[in-house]
């Protein structure tokens, strides 16, 4: 029987105000994007000279984070009853959507990347053809 190896610990990250509760890395594996209970998400570069990037927008508690298939866009799912669409850059535009009446608590990317399904505590599952061009 073989045993599983130890992981090596990489790299520490730390900037968030309040616990983490979901991070996902980028496609290219260059980023990493982590969610949290202080209501920001923040975009992390593997390159130490690189600072990070705290994107301001939701309301709430931010449960859920992932990367597109593509790593065009990042998508959020917050206890504020709102998904957002960040595009991954300095700038951290987004686009939220709508719809739940309770509290988001899971988003995921189709791996074509043409709809989002999300998952919230109003005991609705919602897809939605998402509304930016992920190419």
């Amino acid at each position: 029987m073989s045993s599983v190896p130890d992981p090596t610990l990489e790299r520490t990250f730390r900037g968030h105000k309040a616990s983490i509760l979901s991070c996902s890395f980028s496609p290219s594996m260059k980023q990493l994007v982590s969610a949290s209970s202080d209501n920001h998400l923040m975009l992390w570069s593997f390159k130490p000279q690189l600072r990070a990037f705290r994107f301001v927008g939701h309301k709430g508690a931010i449960n859920h984070c992932e990367y597109s298939p593509s790593g065009h866009l990042i998508a959020s799912a917050s206890a504020d009853r709102t998904v957002r669409l960040w595009l991954p850059s300095a700038k951290g535009e987004s686009v939220s959507i709508k719809g739940h009446t309770g509290g988001v608590r899971s988003v995921s990317f189709s791996k074509d990347c043409k709809r989002i399904i999300t998952a919230s505590d109003d005991k609705t599952v919602k897809v939605r053809t998402h509304i930016l061009n992920d190419n």
